[in-house]
């Protein structure tokens, strides 16, 4: 589905609700200002419901957008207002549900003019801050890496590297808009919501007062419940991710780097510097002019076939071992069953702990002698002295509910797994050897741990930790944490 049909979809389901309230309930003033409400209502709840399957996917995103506007107000006047979004960030997951709720709550209040003033300007207010959202998502690609976003003189052209947010997450993972398309949805969404402010008064109203307040209440707590369970309860109750179940990651994966190699360049666009002067020519002939060209001058873009199948995080797939050799392959490879236990944050606490291990120092006497019937004399190493002592070391603590959601929910499973001659790993985000290493010990987990980028973990499972079941690169089930049964269940329903 494109942005477009998903729009056509919008607007028919208004007119539908335009025309039952035009001539069947007889309470509109305003044949446009009625059917507004509906189309902006209606887009509202969708848009709304599908980032509530994931609250999540949205808190996630949420965080990357807070890192960086703590990163661009922080080289600027505005510098006190840097601290408050990393205190944001920690509260991402209830600031997602927070501005999910209110905006189905409005998409609601909308369809049943519940309240006009205040949800005229509730609205308006709102689209404006995804306005923000998307513009600074969009126009990040004028700013060159190492250049502040309120640089203006360093701004240059237009380039999708370039922006330090790839995407909104207007729609979550149900639909992937590009930036630009983003933003000026939104900016055309700021038409009827000032028309909505300055015509409050010819909004229609369904209902009693009292009716719809209930509705209102009922909407908000029902939607309330529903995020917490898609995040707090369970994995999301329909997983629009590129890992869903049934997935054949290997083969996509293989689809996907296939696709992207066979991409090529037709063009070169090149600007100016001095003068902003923009230049496009084909690829074979860039080649033959580029001394024309020099980078001290002008700033390149590359312009390039569409790849087949788009990439997506699948194409990012790549798993390490602490010694950085890559585990993609044989993880992926793997003919068999294979459980992998995620973790996107080893949760540690501030403090660590002091311990005293005793190791021995050895010493050796080198000695040679001749054997018969050799030549060269044979160099002999015996043991001269073995002394003991103690080295004091530094063990990193851990969040005592995150080891025992280890030790009494995942590692019993994987145990009973392992018994039975299924292979058992670990993946987390990069950490020091260390910290992965007391983790293994604090947990009495046997089996290896790997580690991938965090965004990776974060988009297979929300669940942290969460169980995921391959088979012979394949997705076959995921399990929230609440949700991990024991292996004998799993292999009944699962394990052919």
């Amino acid at each position: 589905m494109t942005i477009y049909s998903l729009l056509l979809y919008i607007a028919i389901v208004a007119v539908i609700l335009t025309v039952l309230v035009g001539y069947f309930y007889k309470g509109h003033k305003n044949w446009i200002m009625t059917y507004l409400q509906n189309f902006c209502g209606s887009l509202f709840i969708f848009s709304g419901y599908v980032k509530a399957v994931d609250p999540m996917g949205t808190a996630f995103k949420m965080e990357q957008y807070f890192a960086e506007f703590f990163y661009t107000l922080d080289e600027t006047w505005a510098s006190f207002m840097a601290p408050m979004f990393p205190w944001l960030s920690e509260h991402s997951v209830a600031v997602s549900v927070a501005m999910i709720v209110f905006e189905i709550l409005l998409g609601v209040m909308l369809l049943l003019g519940s309240k006009p003033k205040l949800t005229s300007w509730a609205f308006l207010l709102l689209v404006v801050f995804f306005t923000i959202l998307t513009g600074f998502t969009y126009l990040t690609g004028h700013v060159p890496n190492g250049s502040n976003f309120f640089e203006f003189g360093m701004w240059g052209p237009w380039v999708e590297t370039n922006m330090r947010v790839t995407d909104c997450g207007c729609f979550g993972d149900f639909l992937k808009l590009k930036p630009k398309t983003s933003f000026f949805k939104d900016i055309f969404l700021l038409v009827p919501s000032l028309f909505f402010v300055f015509r409050h008064k010819d909004m229609h109203q369904l209902f009693t007062g009292t009716t719809r307040t209930v509705l209102v209440w009922i909407t908000t707590l029902a939607f309330l419940i529903f995020c917490i369970r898609n995040f707090a309860w369970n994995e999301p109750i329909f997983d629009f991710r590129p890992f869903h179940a049934g997935k054949d990651v290997r083969t996509t994966k293989q689809l996907e780097e296939e696709s992207a190699g066979n991409v090529r360049i037709t063009h070169y666009k090149m600007t100016s510097k001095s003068d902003g002067k923009v230049v496009t020519i084909p690829y074979d002939q860039y080649m033959k002019e580029y001394k024309q060209y020099p980078k001290e001058e002008w700033e390149f873009e590359q312009i390039k076939t569409k790849p087949v199948i788009e990439s997506t995080k699948i194409t990012d797939f790549e798993i390490g071992d602490s010694e950085g050799n890559s585990m993609t392959e044989e993880i992926l490879g793997n003919p068999g069953y294979s459980f992998m236990i995620l973790s996107y944050k080893l949760k540690t606490l501030d403090e660590k702990s002091i311990t005293s291990v005793t190791v021995q120092d050895t010493t050796f006497n080198i000695d040679t002698v001749l054997v018969d019937g050799l030549d060269a004399p044979q160099i002999v190493k015996s043991i001269n002295s073995i002394e003991q002592r103690e080295v004091v070391t530094e063990v990193t603590q851990f969040d005592p509910s995150f080891k025992s959601s280890f030790i009494d929910i995942i590692n019993p499973v994987v145990e009973d797994a392992e018994k039975a001659g299924y292979k058992i790993f670990g993946v987390t985000a990069p950490n020091s050897n260390d910290v992965i290493e007391d983790f293994r010990h604090a947990t009495q987990s046997a089996y290896p741990f790997y580690t991938a980028d965090d965004l990776l973990i974060k988009t297979i499972q929300r669940s942290n930790p969460g169980l995921v079941l391959w088979k012979d690169g394949k997705v076959v089930q995921k399990w929230h944490l609440n949700k991990v049964t024991n292996f004998e269940d799993i292999k009944s329903k699962y394990i052919k």
